[in-house]
């Protein structure tokens, strides 16, 4: 016998997953918090268990949530495949794409992995600069999307994923040792100095500058010279360089989301085809790790 799934219901879950709350999962597909809340209960009846564990912190799916989760995802990215090969037009024109330079390496091949291919009439232009630059340039209309990285709890992009901030210094490097401490932070601009200095204030930690420029490849060659420390969300440490964890005394940083935002009103076609292929790739490299 053939079983069905509401391709609605698994939508909102995911919203609903991704969000870890209610509300704000409700206001993105543009439903009330009751008919959110109606299509997950629909779900877990259909599916006869229970997918989120509710608490004051918000929702979190359980272990079957997390299972549905993966499978949900790439169901809705097949089913919208499906949809847009099959109505929609051939897509032309341009997209201005604004990425960090440390997103570079990871995220530009997710974003154009397959989008040129599938899209040979659309132009990319990269748009480059720091994360409140590019913001500033998707509201001044110089760019129709643009990749950043702001404190989780900062955010009002959407959040593609959620990565620890760490310290980072060379393999067995005395810099971190040093008072005060030795920082190399690319520029004035850099989104992570603020956590950074709030970090090192709070635990009276006394630091100096050795170099700002708004070089990457520049900041790391201080840092594997010894000269200094820097910080650098996980996935983005070179190989050659080391996370200093507790054991180096250094206090804990926090959290930051590579968060997608889109032109307003209206990015345009091409802009939200690649839209998609930053989410989905995002998602697969999640699914790789």
């Amino acid at each position: 016998m053939n079983r069905n799934l509401d391709i609605n219901l698994l939508r909102a879950f995911v919203a609903v997953a991704v969000a870890g709350n209610m509300t704000r999962a409700a206001s993105r597909l543009n439903l009330t918090q009751g008919a959110m809340s109606q299509r997950i209960g629909r779900l877990e009846d259909t599916l006869q268990c229970s997918l989120f564990d509710r608490s004051r912190r918000g929702l979190k799916p359980t272990k079957r949530g997390e299972q549905l989760l993966g499978l949900s995802r790439r169901l809705l990215a097949l089913n919208d495949e499906i949809w847009r090969e099959m109505t929609e037009p051939d897509i032309q024109g341009e997209v201005r794409l604004g990425i960090p330079d440390d997103l570079v390496p990871t995220y530009l091949p997710i974003a154009l992995d397959g989008f040129s291919d599938a899209n040979p009439d659309v132009e990319v232009t990269l748009v480059g600069g720091a994360s409140s630059e590019l913001l500033a340039a998707l509201r001044d209309g110089e760019a129709d999307v643009v990749l950043v990285e702001q404190p989780d709890s900062q955010t009002s992009g959407e959040i593609l994923c959620v990565e620890r901030l760490f310290w980072v210094g060379k393999r067995n490097g005395v810099a971190f040792q040093k008072r005060p401490l030795p920082l190399s932070i690319v520029s004035e601009l850099c989104v992570f100095r603020p956590a950074v200095f709030d970090a090192l204030g709070a635990k009276d930690v006394s630091w100096r500058s050795v170099y700002e420029n708004g070089n990457l490849d520049a900041t790391m060659t201080t840092v594997r010279a010894d000269m200094a420390i820097t910080a650098s969300l996980a996935s983005f440490v070179p190989d050659d360089l080391e996370v200093l964890g507790a054991e180096s005394g250094l206090p804990e940083l926090p959290s930051f989301a590579i968060a997608l935002y889109l032109r307003d009103p209206d990015p345009g076609p091409a802009a939200l085809e690649l839209a998609r292929h930053l989410r989905e790739g995002v998602i697969e490299r999640g699914r790789r790790a």
